[in-house]
């Protein structure tokens, strides 16, 4: 009996240390981080500043790939069908993970059952643009103009359901005008539409076009966040300029697929907040409007869980759909 038990005890004590080691050895291979959406825009900015951080915390090389397509949903399904093992990653939005499910008739993966959400990067500010060519030096002129022209003025997006188009919507929706939404293979494929005034208005992520209005190429309204951005103080928030209760913004997060290991996730989670802790990253992605996060896995998964159920009065109200 003595010797069956301390067999025993050697192989639990072999089996352990074969479990230490292992997960002590992740990674041991390059990761693979999928942004689900065309080059350029914010999403990828981030990824690539979070991918270098990355591949110098942890030792391996981080390839980031863009798979656009779908409204995000074809980058993000590689990565919901992928090995659940911390070597597949991608960096979500608000679309992907959250309204997608709302708007298309058919998805590929569960928004929420196929990932394991490991932290929200950044929210980046939205801002209300328009072409030096519509008359409006505010958000009332604006509604004004809009009103006296009822389905006659676009606005552009990065796509439908794109947070870009949501802000839009829900503009529309408050503000009680009618615009027509033209949506882009990503917000960075709107931009010469924008500033030539073929398409005259956006909601656009604010690091997409922070160089356009300094230039006076495009002429800044209000910002869709709570609060005015530090890099725009003089620009009011849409709730300031006379739209109450508008707030919207774009999110941008790193999920893996689900059943990844908490260990690994949350691993992932300490290394991305301590990048973006950096004084030089955190300075750098503020200048350009995006908000540093780094929020633990549970909370993260929480706040999306939270924005699912935000917008969909709005995609109702607004009777978005993709079939």
């Amino acid at each position: 009996m003595h010797r069956y038990l301390a067999k025993f005890s050697l192989a639990l004590s072999l089996g352990c240390a074969a479990v230490a080691a292992w997960a002590g050895a992740y990674p041991d291979r390059p990761l693979k981080m999928i942004v689900p959406f065309a080059a350029g825009a914010s999403s990828d900015m981030l990824a690539r500043t979070v991918a270098d951080g990355l591949a110098t915390r942890l030792g391996q090389p981080v390839v980031v790939e863009n798979r656009a397509g779908a409204g995000g949903n074809i980058g993000a399904d590689l990565v919901a069908k992928a090995a659940p093992d911390g070597y597949s990653l991608v960096i979500g939005s608000i679309g992907t993970h959250a309204t997608n499910s709302l708007i298309y008739g058919s998805m590929p993966y569960d928004t929420v059952k196929d990932f394991t959400p490991v932290t929200l990067v950044a929210s980046v500010s939205l801002v209300l643009v328009v072409h030096p060519s519509v008359p409006a030096r505010d958000v009332k002129e604006l509604i004004a103009y809009l009103q006296e022209r009822p389905g006659k003025v676009s606005y552009a997006s990065g796509g439908v359901g794109a947070s870009q188009h949501l802000a839009g919507e829900l503009f529309k929706y408050l503000a009680k005008v009618d615009m027509v939404h033209v949506p882009y293979k990503g917000s960075a494929g709107s931009i010469p539409d924008l500033i030539s005034g073929r398409v005259p208005v956006m909601f656009a992520d604010l690091p997409l076009v922070l160089s356009y209005i300094q230039n006076g190429s495009l002429r800044a309204l209000a910002v869709g966040d709570r609060e005015r951005s530090p890099v725009l103080p003089s620009v009011p928030t849409l709730a300031e300029s006379g739209v109450p209760d508008y707030q919207a913004n774009a999110w941008y997060g790193l999920f893996a697929p689900a059943g990844t290991p908490p260990d690994i996730a949350n691993r992932l989670q300490r290394e991305v907040a301590a990048i973006l802790e950096q004084p030089e990253v955190r300075k750098r992605l503020i200048a350009q409007g995006a908000n540093p996060s780094g929020m633990a896995p549970d909370a993260f998964k929480a706040f999306q869980r939270k924005e699912i159920d935000r917008w969909k009065t709005v995609v109702q109200a607004a009777h978005i759909k993709m079939d």
